[in-house]
């Protein structure tokens, strides 16, 4: 596009396009996280033991193990989008969720095949891990490449709309069975209930997909780089290197105040395991709202001012909010303070795929994209709890608040590399 003029029918189509792209984010999200929220029920199930804890670290190990598989996935479907089509490898991602989850829901027990049913758990959790670590880039290129001029920060921020309500879904459905099922009937056959659902939403999000049309062109797909390892690295490692390194100070203070923060509410403030519940899950739908605005802002005050914002704010106020937290006994304050430090991530989150794919031209654009943020989010995001836990174990809890601040004074430093127009998209900022 060379204007910023749509027809009503131009319009329709892109935004069609981004809700199609963005619902299948949402079903990989959900079926990724409710692995992590049912595996209180069906760690017995796969993990005999007369020790809980024991049961839930393999099940927490096979949940690590889909983080390992991401950046093969971020590489495999890389090159599939930018050597074979943004639509095909968006499709054949869903399609691996889709195969994951029902095979979680349809896995016999530890009581039926022995030492096959853990295998094979982890067999379905690393081809989500592949498709995860696929679904990102792939995402976070195609709604860049489809977004109107001029509000590509806008239209952008629902990947992370649906990425944080894939995981608010997931605990809805974990509450409302909760609510329907005795603990028995959950731990007998209830858990399987949302893989199924998983694999059902999958399966419309494809069908979705079929219907998106296709954003690269023949000439980039069949460039000599066209998906090529070599290729990206030949010509565009400073580029990846600065992707790298704001995307690991992101992806830690992402985990930090989201899948980790209900555990330190518990463990750290000593809140009530109910009470941390209601706090995250207000704190989270919050954080799912802003997600627009602070696209919107984006597009007003340019990718690098956001960026930049957040590295400074993240490195000033990390410590201090943590701080706060560890003491904290009014949940409402701690929603409010979880809530700040939402904001804060906000200025990434809402432009976290597109800020990317401005940095890499369309030939290498997704595996550029999705190689360096599966890297850092495995390496970064995926270790922050157990990182966390290991130094609250040591007596050095407020070490890891250094830890997350000096990752995102390094996020800065790297947002500086930034360039005040994007290198390979155009765009109004």
């Amino acid at each position: 596009m060379t204007s910023t003029y749509y027809t009503g029918e131009e319009r329709s189509k892109r935004i069609f396009a981004i809700v199609g792209a963005s619902s299948g984010n949402l079903v990989e999200w959900f079926d990724f996280y409710v692995y992590a929220f049912c595996a209180i029920y069906f760690a017995p199930a796969f993990f005999p033991s007369d020790d809980p804890t024991v049961q839930l670290l393999n099940t927490a190990g096979v949940f690590a193990a889909g983080f390992l598989m991401r950046p093969i996935g971020g590489w495999i479907f890389g090159r599939l989008a930018d050597r074979h089509g943004r639509k095909n490898s968006l499709m054949i991602s869903v399609l691996m969720m889709c195969a994951g989850s029902l095979m979680i829901a349809c896995l016999p027990t530890y009581a039926s095949i022995g030492t096959w049913a853990p295998a094979l758990l982890l067999l379905a959790r690393l081809i989500q891990g592949l498709s995860v670590g696929g679904e990102y880039g792939t995402t976070a290129t195609y709604m860049s490449e489809v977004a109107l001029r001029g509000q590509r920060g806008f239209f952008a921020s629902f990947q992370y709309v649906t990425l944080i309500g894939g995981q608010l879904l997931a605990v809805l459905v974990v509450v409302i069975l909760q609510q329907l099922l005795t603990e028995d009937e959950l731990r007998a056959w209830g858990w399987r209930i949302p893989f199924v659902v998983g694999a059902v939403a999958a399966l419309i999000s494809l069908m979705l997909r079929r219907s998106l049309h296709e954003t690269s062109n023949a000439e980039t797909r069949n460039d000599k780089d066209a998906g090529s390892i070599s290729g990206l690295f030949r010509n565009h490692t400073a580029a990846f290197i600065t992707v790298l390194g704001y995307t690991a100070g992101g992806s830690l203070i992402f985990y930090t105040f989201t899948t980790y923060m209900q555990k330190y509410l518990v463990n750290t403030a000593g809140m009530n395991a109910k009470n941390a519940s209601y706090v995250m899950t207000g704190a989270l739908f919050l954080f799912m709202i802003l997600q627009p605005f602070f696209g919107m802002l984006s597009d007003r005050i340019g990718r690098r001012n956001s960026m930049l914002l957040f590295g400074a704010l993240g490195t000033l106020f990390t410590v201090p909010l943590l701080m706060a937290l560890k003491t904290v006994t009014s949940p409402f304050l701690a929603f409010v303070l979880i809530s700040l430090a939402l904001c804060i991530v906000s200025f990434y989150t809402s432009i976290s795929g597109l800020v990317k794919a401005e940095m890499f031209p369309p030939q290498v654009r997704a595996l550029g994209v999705g190689l360096a943020y599966a890297v850092a989010n495995a390496m970064f995001g995926g270790s922050a709890e157990y990182v966390a836990l290991g130094l609250k174990t040591l007596g050095m809890e407020n070490t890891f608040y250094w830890y997350v601040t000096g990752m995102m004074a390094i996020a800065f430093l790297f947002s500086l590399r930034l360039p005040k127009q994007a290198a390979y998209l155009h765009h109004d900022d």
